[in-house]
Parts: structure tokens; sequence; C-alpha cells
């Protein structure tokens, strides 16, 4: 194409993308002016009234992310015609309301992504958009069928990826290439695995795939939501648009210490303690845990009955613990069971006591009806509620699980590690939380809890009705000339039906605060450091058992992690999973991950690294300093960062100033990477090389290295480099 020809082109587009910026400024128009009318609107049931509000609200969020990058690529069919490729779809205005914009999701799209020079999709030509928020400042084209045209085609993912990193990961709908989407639209309803190295796009493809099944499927998943799980906040929190971006709010971020509602992780177990809380084994601790509250009187526990003294002894107790625990029923559910033999035995034996012999079993309806004023009686004695609490206690799971912690005694009788005891039992770690989401299974719910929400419940509805009964009264004593105001009564119906139907919660919040809550579709990524109890944690919260499974088996630091996708999966969904691998780098450039990769090669020997996709021409480098020069080389990487453009981090062991652990950096990426005291981290536990392994692999551009001791063998690659010249203490 001639230099005149491009610029006419140029100026067909920008007129074309400036109309569909039009079309979204008017549609979004029309949704806001719907919305605050909704918002007004007395029409239907507030329950109809909050459904549209909700609707409108998502639909404006929607259309307000649209603007950056709405329209980014044009596919042109070997027939001639052509569509212009986006964040969303936009339609015309008129009767055939055609589409002018194709959503990226949507099937006549799927072409723009993995359309080859070999294989074309009956496409001639690609055209890919580079803008700046609303303007288009220029364009690629790549001619399909032709084996010159993959080179064009690179310029726009090659621009992407050596961009400089923002605050967060930005979303790749431009630039999704064919491995690529081939996993995102995979149509399979059980697990997906995508295995693949650093930087091959495993979470974000994962995140798209979330998307795209937003939109084929929304109905079904909309209404329970999407699960997002990943290894801390700031993870996170640097993923966390992804999907906003993509138009799609109705997700859940979670790290596996979010798993039950108002806990605060404050304490960190030992590799071991992790290990063996992590295992299956420990089902059989918790149980005995649980059993060892359902006790035995010493001796027989005497309760007042009808004047008379009739006493709990063991012989009794022993039978009602029997019937409770053969019932099935979790704990606090069981102790209806183990009362109602209880009550059984006391009254069988008051009974002729306090009939004095005139009472026999033949007096059927004077039996029954004397038992049935004690079992009332019993039902109001404290004493008898103290017995039973002494004997089946309503349990919570913090206390049976702190009392255990903190007791060498309740460890043994458990047949649990002592290395699990701690002084402080409700310290609680990471790995506790699903022995705790366990254990609401394992009780049940105290029924005391769940009676007095019921009362409060039926409170607030009796005042709601009781408000709308005064208006009513109010309207048919009044004369003529004196008026009820709509209002009045449609704010008694809203009070009414809020109270006793509606939550007015978004998603997100009532599914963050509800430990039931389950989805329609989990991701779990960085999945090879879940423990076998985190995964029956995310299995409770998806019956449906669809998920995306993201990780990398060599990356794996926890003792308690995954050694293979099949033990993790097989118990759950035996033949309903697959494995997908993505093996192009994306974010580590070839110079930095030849380093990885001997890393890599020293404790995964079997594992083959992810090819880059491009070398950055930067060396990266080491330096070996002395104890007292180690805060001024770092402080040296971090002014010199400064001054440039992107983000920096520095990495090491606990004590390094200003480092962060390379554990912290699971699934970032920077610019710029300063790797502090590689020995010390190869030293740090069995997985110390995966964890220098996730450090070396987080740049983007440039890495450099700064080592006390000797540099560990597996780095003899890096290229040592003198310290800088100082003049004055200064650089």
């Amino acid at each position: 194409m001639s230099k005149q020809g491009y610029e006419d082109e140029l100026r067909s587009e920008r007129h074309y993308v400036t109309d569909l910026h039009r079309r979204l400024d008017t549609e979004r128009a029309r949704v806001k002016r719907e919305y605050t009318a909704a918002l007004r609107g007395t029409g239907g049931t507030p329950m109809e009234r909050d459904f549209e509000v909700r609707a409108l609200a998502k639909e404006a969020k929607r259309l307000d992310v649209a603007d950056n990058g709405l329209c980014f690529g044009r596919l042109d069919s070997l027939s001639g015609g052509h569509s212009y490729i986006g964040r969303i779809g936009l339609f015309d205005e008129g009767d055939e309301y055609e589409p002018v914009l194709l959503d990226w999701r949507a099937p006549a799209s799927r072409a723009f992504y993995v359309a080859t020079g070999a294989n074309p999709e009956n496409m001639r030509r690609r055209r890919q958009f580079h803008t700046r928020g609303r303007q288009v400042l220029g364009f690629t084209d790549e001619v399909l069928g032709r084996p010159d045209g993959a080179e064009q085609g690179d310029a726009a993912l090659l621009a992407a990826v050596n961009a400089p990193r923002g605050e967060g990961m930005r979303d790749i709908v431009a630039t999704i290439q064919a491995e690529q989407d081939e996993i995102i639209r995979l149509d399979h309803p059980g697990v997906l695995v995508i295995e693949g190295g650093p930087g091959t796009g495993k979470t974000v493809v994962a995140l798209h795939r979330v998307a795209y099944l937003l939109y084929t499927q929304r109905e079904r998943m909309e209404r329970h939501g999407v699960l997002v799980v990943g290894p801390n906040p700031a993870f996170l929190n640097h993923i966390g648009r992804v999907l906003p971006s993509l138009g799609e709010s109705e997700v859940v971020f979670m790290t596996t210490g979010d798993f039950v509602p108002g806990l605060r992780v404050t304490a960190e177990d030992s590799p071991e303690a992790a290990r063996l809380k992590g295992s299956l084994k420990i089902l059989d601790v918790l149980a005995a845990a649980i059993a060892h509250h359902q006790r035995l009187p010493e001796d027989p526990l005497p309760v007042e009955l009808g004047g008379v003294t009739a006493r709990i002894d063991a012989e009794t107790a022993e039978w009602a613990r029997d019937e409770a625990r053969k019932s099935g029923l979790p704990h606090n559910e069981a102790r209806a069971v183990f009362t109602e033999i209880v009550t059984y035995v006391l009254t069988e034996r008051a009974i002729p006591r306090i009939g004095k012999g005139w009472l026999t079993r033949d007096d059927r309806k004077s039996w029954e009806r004397l038992r049935a004023d004690l079992l009332k009686e019993l039902a109001e004695d404290d004493g008898f509620t103290a017995a039973l609490d002494q004997l089946w206690p309503v349990l919570t799971p913090a206390e049976v699980l702190g009392s255990l912690y903190s007791s060498r005694t309740r460890l043994r009788a458990a047949g649990a590690d002592e290395v699990l005891f701690r002084a402080d039992g409700d310290a609680w770690t990471v790995s506790d939380v699903p022995l705790l989401d366990e254990l609401v299974d394992l009780l049940g719910p105290d029924k005391s809890v769940d009676r007095a929400a019921e009362r409060e419940r039926k409170a607030e509805a009796k005042y709601a009705a009781e408000v709308l009964d005064s208006l009513v009264g109010r309207q048919d004593s009044m004369d003529d000339e004196d008026h009820l105001f709509a209002t009045d009564l449609l704010y008694a119906e809203d009070l009414a039906d809020r109270v006793v139907e509606q939550d007015t919660r978004d998603l997100v919040e009532r599914a963050t605060a509800d430990r039931d809550w389950t989805y329609r579709h989990v991701v779990v990524d960085e999945a090879q450091e879940l423990s076998e109890m985190d995964w029956r944690v995310l299995m409770r919260r998806c019956p449906g058992r669809s998920f995306t499974v993201v990780g990398d088996l060599a990356q794996r630091r926890s003792v308690a992690g995954a050694t293979s996708w099949d033990a993790v999966l097989e118990p759950y969904v035996p033949g309903r999973w697959v494995y997908r691998s993505l093996t192009v780098n994306y974010r580590t450039p070839a110079e930095i991950m030849s380093v990885a990769a001997a890393v890599l090669a020293e404790f995964a020997p079997d594992v083959r690294p992810p090819e880059s996709v491009r070398a950055s021409g930067v060396r990266p480098w080491a330096r070996q300093v002395a104890e007292d020069e180690l805060a001024a080389a770092v402080e040296d990487f971090v002014r010199d960062e400064a001054g440039r453009e992107g983000t920096s981090v520095v990495i090491g062991p606990p004590g390094v100033p200003g480092a962060v652990a390379a554990s912290e950096t699971k699934g970032l990426e920077y610019d710029a990477v300063l790797v502090v005291d590689p020995e010390r981290i190869l030293d740090d536990g069995p997985r110390g090389a995966a964890e220098l392994y996730v450090a070396l692999t987080r740049a983007t551009q440039r890495l450099g290295v700064l080592h006390r001791g000797p540099l560990p063998r597996a780095l003899a690659g890096l290229a040592e480099v003198a310290p800088p010249v100082r003049v004055g203490g200064r650089p």
C-alpha cells in the first residue's frame, strides 16, 4: 500500500471508529436515562423495580469500560465483506439491527485470533488498530494466505509485550494468540487445567475464558457468579481490573484465607504443620476432636424432675451417645438424638416414683400425659440444659480447633502430631481455614443462633405488616377531602417486601459474606500450591464441578501442594477434566529465560521451559557485594529504576532491606527485578530452587542479581559486573 493509500485508509478508519464511539455514547446515555427513571419509578413491585435497577446498572458498567480500545481490529473476508472487532458488540440504529462492531467473544470474531497464513479461515486480511483512548493512531495489516503475513501480524503483539508495565494486569483482548484462543473458547463442561511456565499468559487466558463463558452462558452463570481464587491479596489486586475492563463484574475474588467469612489470619505455620493440616489424614483428627467433646459422666448427674431427683448415669449417656453417633447427623444436630434418649430414660425412671405406685404403664393415657408434662419441665430446666452442655455441648468450629491446638493432651487423644500445638489456639493460619470450613459441615448449625435470627426476622416482618395495616386503616377512615399519599403506601409495601423477601446487597457482597454460597464456575490460580483440604473447600463451593485450574507444577512452593493434576482431580471429577498447556513465554525475554532455565534444570530436569517470543537485547547481570555494601547497592537499583518508566521490585530472603519474598510476587510481573542473596533463597527449605525460579522470571526487561556469598552454580551464566564508581559517596 502506498503512503497516500495508507493515509486515505487511516482517515476512513478514524471516521468509522469515531462513529462507533458516537453510537456508544448514545447507548450509554439511553441506559443512564432508564436507570435514573427506574430509581424514581413506582411501577411494578419493589422486587421488580430492584431487578430493573440492578440490570441497568450492570449495563451501564459494561458500556463505561468500553471507551479504551473500543474497536481494535477488522477482518476482511475472501468474499469482499468485512467486520470490525471490538471490546463489546454494537448494532446499527435501523430496522435491520445489523452489527457494526462484533464482540470479541462472538463466534464470527474467532477468525481474528486464529487465522494464519497457512489457514486463513476464509479471510484475506486482518487489520489491527493502534489506539490511544478514542484516537486511532495507525494500523497494521496482515495479508492472510501469504507466508510473509505473519511478520506484520506480530507487530501488535510485540508492541504489547514490550510496553512498560503499569499497576495492574492488562487484558489481552486485542492480541490473543491462536493457542490462547483455543483454550478461551474450549467447550468443556467440567474441569479445564491450563498449565504453563512463567510468562505464558495462563492467568490472563483464564480470565478471558471467564468473560467468554459469561458471554455464552450468561443466564446460567450470572445468578450465582464466578469465583476467582488467587495466592495473595497483591495478586488479586494485580489481576482485578481485567474482567471489569471486559465488562464483567459478577465475579468474586478470594484467597484461600478468605473461605471462612469474618476470619482473620494472623499467624504462619511451619512447613511440617502446613503439610499435616493440608493432608486428608487431618479429617480423622477432626472427627476425633469432636468425639472428645461427646463425654460420659464420671459420676451420675442429678436432675430435679417432678419433685424427685433423677440421674444421668454413664450407662444412659453411653446409650444416648451411641445412638446420636449412629444417626449420621452433624454433631450439633445429633444433640437432639442424644437429648431424646436421655429424656426418655429420665422420664421412664421418674414417672413410677412420681406416681407412687398408683400409676402403671397400663394407664397409658395418664402415663403419656405425665411424660409430656415432664418433657416440658426438662426443656425449661437450666440444670438439665447444663448437664446436656457438659455431655454433648453445642460446638463452633473455632472452639473445636482452638481447644485442640492449645492442648497437648487433646492432640494425643485425637491422634495428631504435637507439631500442631500452639499456646494461642485461636491464632489462625491459612492452613487452618479449610479445617474450620470442614468443621462447619461436621458440626452443623447452632440451632439457638438460627432460632434467634428467625425470631428477629419475624419481628421485622410483623412490624412492616403493622405499618402497612395502619396506613390502609388510615385511608379507610379518612374523609373525602383528606387523602393518603401514594408514597406512604408504597413505602410500607416496599418495607414489607424488602424485610421478608429481599437482600439489597449485590452478588459480590452476598457471596463474600455467605459461607454456603455456591458458584457456577471457579478459577483457581497458582493451583499447584493448594492442599488436599483446600480442594475439598473448593469442590463444596462449586457443586457443578465447573473449574478453570491454572498452575505450573514446577513452581510449586508449598509442601502441601499438588504433585500431579491427576491426584488432585480424579477423586472429584473422574474422567471429566482435560489438560491444555501453553508453551510460549510472552513476558520473559530470552536473555533472562536462559538464566531461569538453568535453575529449572537443577530441580525439575524433565520440565521444558517455555520459549520466549522475543529478546530484549539487555543482558542480565550479577554483582558480588560485601556485607556493608548491600544496602547501598539495593539503593542504587531503586534510584536508577525510579528514573525509568515502568515498575520494579527487589526480591530476597528475610532481612534484606526493601525486599519482598518471591512467594509474594507469584503471578506478578515487573519491568525490572533485583534478586538479592540467591544462595540464601536456595537454602530456604526443600522448594528453595522453585522460589528462585519464580524470582528470576518476574522481569519483563531487566534482571540483576546481588550476592554476598559465591554465586550458585545454576547462575553461572550471569555476567559479573563491577560496582559503579562513586564520587563523594554517590555513584
